[in-house]
C-alpha cells in the first residue's frame, strides 16, 4: 500500500527535516512517495539527487516571486499524484512517530468498518528544538481527541464566509465524527485527490473550510483520531516571518500581490458558502449532502450567518 505524502513547501528550512524523518520513522520506507512543491529563492534539485531515496521523490520547483499562495500550490502538489492508495498531506515542518505509516493505515482500516469514505484529520500536537538543536515534545494522552471548532473571537459576516478554528480537548478513546479539515494533516484514500481537488483560487485563510464542506457535500465522513502520530513545528503568533508568503519584502514584488489574492478567495469563498455553491465546478459542493445538512450537522448557519 503506497502512501502519497503531498507537501507544499515555501522557503522553509525544515523541508529536508521533514522528509528525512517522514522515510526514517517509517515501517515501510519503499511505500512512501513524495509530491513536492517548493516555492524557494532557488532550486533544491541538487539536493533532493543527493538523497538515498531521491527516485522516491516528485519535486517541483518555483520561484517564491512567482507564486499565488498554499491553496494553489496544493492544487499543483495534487497533480504530481500517480497510483498511490492514500494520501498524506502534510506542512514542510513535522516530526513523526516510529511507525506513523502503520498507525494511520491501522486508523484507515477501522474507520473504514464506520464510513465508506473517513477522512482522519486534526491540528497536531507540536514539537520543538532544545538548545542542542534535537526535537523534543511532550508526550500526549491518547484519552483526549483534539477537537476542530470554530474560534469562540470569530464570528461569520455579511462581507466575509472566513472564520478561525482551533483544536478543542474532548475526553474519548476513539476517533470523533468532526465538522473541520486542518490543512497540515489529512490521511485518506488518495480517491480525495480526484473527488476534491484543491482550490486555486483560494489563498490561505478559508482553504480549510473549503475542504471540509466540500468533502462533506461528496459523502465524505471527517474524523480526529485520539491518536496522532506525528508533529507540528509552530510559529509564534505577533511575529513577522520571511516565510509568511505574504511578507512585504517579497510581497511588493509580485504582479498579484497577497492583497488581491486575498479579496479574490474571499469573494470565492462566500460564492461557495453564500451563494449559488459553484455547484457545476469541481470546487463546488458536492451532491450527496446538502450545505444545509453541513450547517445542521455543524452548527455553523452560513445562511443565518450564525454559530451554534
Amino acid at each position: 500500500m503506497k502512501i502519497f505524502v503531498g507537501i507544499a513547501s515555501y522557503c522553509d528550512k525544515l523541508l529536508f527535516f521533514t522528509i528525512k524523518d517522514c522515510i526514517q520513522k517509517a515501517d515501510r520506507p519503499k511505500d512512501i512517495i513524495f509530491g513536492v512543491v517548493d516555492q524557494n529563492d532557488t532550486s533544491q534539485k541538487m539536493a533532493i539527487e543527493t538523497l538515498a531515496f531521491k527516485d522516491q521523490i516528485k519535486y517541483v520547483y518555483i520561484n517564491k516571486i512567482d507564486t499565488l499562495g498554499v491553496s494553489w500550490a496544493r492544487n499543483i502538489v495534487f497533480s504530481l499524484h500517480d497510483d498511490e492508495e492514500f494520501l498524506l498531506q502534510i506542512d514542510s515542518h513535522m516530526l513523526f512517530d516510529k511507525g506513523w505509516d502503520s498507525e494511520l493505515l491501522k486508523q484507515y482500516s477501522d474507520l473504514k468498518k464506520l464510513s465508506e469514505k473517513p477522512i482522519i484529520t486534526t491540528y497536531p500536537y507540536d514539537f520543538s528544538f532544545n538548545k542542542d538543536n534535537i526535537p523534543s515534545y511532550i508526550e500526549q494522552s491518547y484519552k483526549y481527541v483534539l477537537v476542530l471548532r470554530p474560534h469562540p473571537e470569530t464570528k461569520l459576516e455579511e462581507k466575509s464566509a472566513v472564520l478561525r478554528f482551533r483544536a478543542e480537548h474532548q475526553l474519548s478513546d476513539k476517533p470523533i465524527l468532526g465538522c473541520h479539515i486542518a490543512g497540515g494533516f489529512i490521511f485518506t484514500s488518495a480517491d480525495f485527490i480526484q473527488e476534491v481537488p484543491y482550490d486555486p483560487f483560494l489563498y490561505f485563510h478559508g482553504e480549510e473550510q473549503s475542504l471540509a464542506i466540500r468533502s462533506y457535500t461528496r459523502g465524505w465522513d471527517i474524523y480526529h483520531p485520539n491518536i496522532i502520530p506525528l508533529h507540528h513545528y509552530y510559529k509564534k503568533t505577533g511575529i513577522e516571518y520571511l516565510s509568511h508568503h505574504w511578507h512585504k519584502d517579497v510581497d511588493s514584488k509580485r504582479s498579484l500581490d497577497s492583497v488581491y489574492l486575498r479579496e479574490r478567495a474571499t469573494l470565492r469563498l462566500n460564492r461557495l458558502l453564500y451563494g449559488d455553491g459553484m455547484k457545476s465546478s469541481a470546487y463546488g459542493l458536492g451532491n450527496v449532502r446538502s450545505l444545509d445538512e453541513y450547517c445542521k450537522f455543524s452548527g455553523i448557519d452560513y445562511k443565518n450567518r450564525r454559530i451554534i
